[in-house]
C-alpha cells in the first residue's frame, strides 16, 4: 500500500473489546496454524509441512465451489497431498475471515482493523460493531465467489470484513483526522475520509484490471474487498439508527 494508518484522532470513549478481541483471535488462529514457526507440533519435514499447510487451508478456506453448491468437496490443490473430509462447508466461510497466509498478510490486516475498529465500534455500539463485521465478512466471501474464475482456490483473510469496517467508517466517522505514513516513510494527517475513500478507489480499480487481465487475475481477493466495503456502507447507516432508537442505556450496555 502507498499509505498506511498509523492511528485516527476520534477520542473513543471506551476500551474497544470487541476490535481487540477480534486481533487477538485473528492473531492465535495464525500463530496455532502449520504456517507459523510457533506450530511446532506440525512435521517438520518440509513436504509433509507443505501438505500441512495444503489441508489446513483446504478444510478451513471458504472455496467458492463449494460454498455455492458447485461441487461437494473441491479437488485438493495438491493432489500428491491427498483430499479431506468431513468439512463443514458453512463453517468455512465464517472461519476463512481468520487465516492469513503470511505474518505479513495478518499484519496488514490488522494494522487496518486496530486504527479504524475502535472508532466505527464506538460508534454503533459493540453488538452491533460485531454483527456488522462478521455480516460483511460473510457478504465478501461470497461476492468474491460469485465472480472468482477460479472457484477451487480458497479463499482467506480478515480483509473482507476489514473492508465492511471501512465502509462503515465513511458513514459514521469521516470527519476524523488519520494519521497516515504516505510512501512509507512520510507521516501526515489526513482527512479519514480521504483515507478509506482512496482505499476503496484503489481496490475497486485492481479489481477491475485484474478480473479483466490475462491469465485470470492476481491471486488477491480485490472482489472480497470491493463488496465487503459496500456492505459496510449500507450496514452502518442501519447499525447506527438501530443504537439511536434503542436509547442511552441499552446502548452502553453493548
Amino acid at each position: 500500500m502507498a499509505a498506511l494508518p498509523l492511528n485516527d484522532d476520534y477520542p473513543v470513549r471506551r476500551a474497544p473489546v470487541v476490535t481487540y478481541g477480534l486481533i487477538a483471535a485473528n492473531v492465535l488462529v495464525y500463530l496455532l496454524s502449520p504456517q507459523a514457526a510457533t506450530a511446532v507440533w506440525y512435521p517438520a519435514d518440509m513436504l509433509e509441512r507443505f501438505c500441512a499447510v495444503d489441508a489446513y487451508f483446504m478444510r478451513w478456506g471458504a472455496i467458492p465451489d463449494e460454498i455455492l453448491g458447485r461441487a461437494a468437496l473441491a479437488e485438493p490443490l495438491t493432489p500428491e497431498c491427498g483430499g479431506i473430509e468431513g468439512k463443514s462447508v458453512w463453517f468455512s466461510v465464517l472461519s476463512s475471515m481468520f487465516l492469513h497466509g503470511g505474518a505479513m498478510h495478518l499484519l496488514g490486516n490488522m494494522v487496518y482493523l486496530f486504527v479504524f475498529g475502535p472508532v466505527v465500534e464506538d460508534r454503533i455500539g459493540r453488538l452491533r460493531y460485531l454483527l456488522l463485521y462478521v455480516l460483511t465478512g460473510v457478504v465478501a466471501v461470497y461476492g468474491h465467489a460469485l465472480v472468482d474464475m477460479d472457484g477451487g482456490v480458497p479463499m482467506i483473510g480478515a480483509s473482507g470484513a476489514i473492508s465492511g469496517v471501512l465502509g462503515a467508517y465513511l458513514v459514521v466517522q469521516f470527519r476524523s483526522r488519520v494519521t497516515t505514513l504516505v510512501f512509507g516513510v512520510v507521516p501526515m494527517r489526513l482527512p479519514g475520509w480521504a483515507v478509506v475513500g482512496s482505499y476503496f478507489a484503489l481496490q475497486y480499480l485492481l479489481y477491475v484490471t485484474s478480473s479483466t487481465a490475462p491469465g485470470g487475475g492476481s491471486g488477491v481477493a480485490y472482489a472480497a474487498h470491493v463488496y465487503g466495503f459496500i456492505a459496510g456502507l449500507i450496514a452502518a447507516p442501519v447499525a447506527f439508527r438501530w443504537r439511536r432508537n434503542s436509547g442511552t442505556r441499552l446502548s452502553d450496555a453493548y
